[in-house]
């Protein structure tokens, strides 16, 4: 065994032990940077510099324990002024062709985000960063209200938390999404939400009457139903209990709600596949749907970070399942494979998930098509009327 321990007590806690042989690109992985109290309920431990950044800095102790003094990481927000609201998607394996993000970054602060590489084009990095530095866009809603105002725009749906969580803790002052929700009614424009969140409740009265005219639909994401893994991997979300409620509560009320097994993590929470569908199926889902972990840009060594920390004892085994599954990399951003994966073991998840899934009536239960047939351009307060 080979022992990377940082040198003065203040730093103690930077201590993980590395499996002999194990080395990244060559060389042995350095300990960790962040003194553990600072980043006290974030997932990242980490806080590197962005890919574009000309130049970097690393904590280093000098022995005379400064690292102990430093405050914890706090969440700021700052105010983003954007010049529009829905952004185009062309990507061939995605069913949407635009979004809304209400926020850039996510205090859920899930170590395996595949959103977290870009805050990088913020000149941020994408650990602790992501998490703790946010940009809201109070003027979504009426920058949405402008576009789809325009003469020449086409309804389709919007999906809505394709990148970060909407319904983040933040959103509980900013109160960003309710707005979007309430112009999206008046215009009777269909919308897809992806959350993690139960504070998605709050607008149960919007979300109830949307779907009395298939306006909307939800998917809950479920990584896992052990509440210590979920605190874990993303210690500021809803825990998976909390999001079966929300599932049963959302059921209840005629809003189509489907599930999310995201990520399947080989050898942490792929063992858990078949027990979170059929927990889903009681709450009501009427559809299903996996993604296979991917490590894109910063995340890669994010994830490793933590793996080391949280269970050093599976690291040779998750990222050899892992490469197996992506061509022998961290990663593969291929079209059609990069959510799914290759090889014999993504085959083995893929038919564990349509063996439950047909088990548990899943695959017969079709997800509610949603309308845009009543679309009428919402009023536009910032336009100026015509004369006749």
């Amino acid at each position: 065994m080979k022992l990377l321990l940082a040198q003065g007590a203040a730093w103690q806690e930077l201590l993980f032990i590395l499996p002999a042989g194990l080395e990244e690109d060559g060389q042995a992985m350095k300990p960790l940077c962040v003194y553990k109290e600072r980043r006290r309920g974030r997932g990242a431990g980490l806080n590197p510099a962005g890919r574009f950044e000309t130049a970097s800095a690393e904590p280093f102790d000098d022995g005379w324990g400064t690292g102990a003094e430093l405050p914890p990481f706090k969440t700021f927000v700052q105010v983003e002024k954007a010049r529009r609201i829905i952004t185009s998607n062309t990507s061939p394996d995605i069913c949407y062709d635009r979004s809304v993000n209400p926020y850039r970054g996510c205090e859920h602060g899930c170590i395996y985000c595949y959103a977290r590489p870009s805050h990088s084009y913020m000149g941020l990095s994408a650990g602790l960063d992501f998490e703790t530095r946010l940009f809201a866009r109070p003027d979504a809603a009426q920058l949405l209200r402008q576009e789809l105002s325009k003469p020449g725009y086409r309804p389709g749906m919007i999906a809505i938390g394709s990148n970060t969580d909407p319904y983040q803790p933040v959103e509980k002052i900013w109160r960003i999404m309710r707005d979007i929700l309430s112009v999206l009614y008046e215009a009777r424009h269909p919308v897809s939400i992806i959350t993690k969140s139960a504070l998605i409740l709050r607008d149960r009265d919007l979300l109830a009457a949307m779907a009395e005219k298939k306006l909307v639909r939800v998917a809950l994401l479920v990584t896992t139903l052990d509440a210590r893994l979920a605190r874990s991997m993303e210690p500021r979300a809803a825990t998976p209990m909390r999001r079966l409620y929300t599932m049963r509560q959302l059921a209840h009320l005629g809003v189509p709600v489907s599930v999310m097994v995201a990520p399947v993590v080989p050898g942490i929470n792929d063992n858990e596949i078949e027990r979170i569908l059929e927990e889903a199926a009681n709450a009501g889902v009427v559809d299903a749907g996996y993604v296979l972990l991917r490590l894109p840009c910063e995340v890669a060594p994010l994830f490793r970070d933590w793996l080391l920390r949280e269970y050093p004892g599976r690291y040779r085994r998750v990222m050899g399942l892992v490469r197996s599954m992506r061509g022998g990399r961290d990663y593969d951003a291929e079209w059609h494979t990069r959510m799914r994966g290759t090889g014999p073991f993504a085959d083995m998840i893929a038919q564990r998930f349509r063996l439950a899934c047909k088990r548990l009536a899943l695959l017969r239960r079709r997800p509610v098509r949603l309308s845009a047939q009543d679309f009428k351009p919402p009023f536009d307060r910032g336009k100026q009327l015509s004369l006749f």
